[in-house]
């Protein structure tokens, strides 16, 4: 049975099975790759996605899970690719090797959305999820607090 959804604000359909990982539908049925696999156990963040608003491991989604849902990716978080957090990442140029960026601007987007205005204890605290190997950490704080600040 197809599965139907919304994937960055147009209608998606799968057909593959139901317990399939949203991460493989993502990736591998519908081809946007800025989704990325890191650990496949819901610990490192690189497959951070949307559904509904909230942040979602979608290594640990199954797709049927998102039947009828909006599910946006990093591809979708801005049309131009200048979303607050985009624009401050850039600003404070966080990447190193940029293979967790996707998930990391995918996490701070939900915790802008669901507290606009975090303090750095609570920016911290909710960015536990996402690993960066890097070690970009004061950087992504600060980019974080700069889309606060610039909106």
């Amino acid at each position: 049975m197809p599965v139907r959804f919304t994937l960055n604000g147009k209608s998606a359909v799968s057909g593959a099975p139901p317990d399939t990982a949203l991460l493989w539908v993502i990736r591998e049925e519908l081809k946007l790759s800025g989704t990325r696999f890191g650990c496949g156990a819901g610990l490192c963040g690189a497959c951070m996605v949307h559904v509904d608003g909230r942040r979602a491991f979608s290594c640990q989604t199954a797709v049927s899970q998102v039947e009828g849902r909006s599910v946006p990716t990093i591809e979708g978080l801005s049309p131009d690719g200048m979303h607050p957090v985009q624009r401050a990442w850039l600003a404070e140029r966080v990447p190193q090797c940029g293979y967790c960026q996707s998930g990391q601007i995918m996490s701070a987007a939900a915790l802008l959305s669901e507290n606009p205005h975090p303090t750095r204890e609570q920016i911290v605290d909710y960015m536990n999820t996402n690993i960066c190997r890097c070690g970009t950490y004061p950087r992504i704080v600060r980019a974080i607090e700069r889309a606060v600040r610039e909106g």
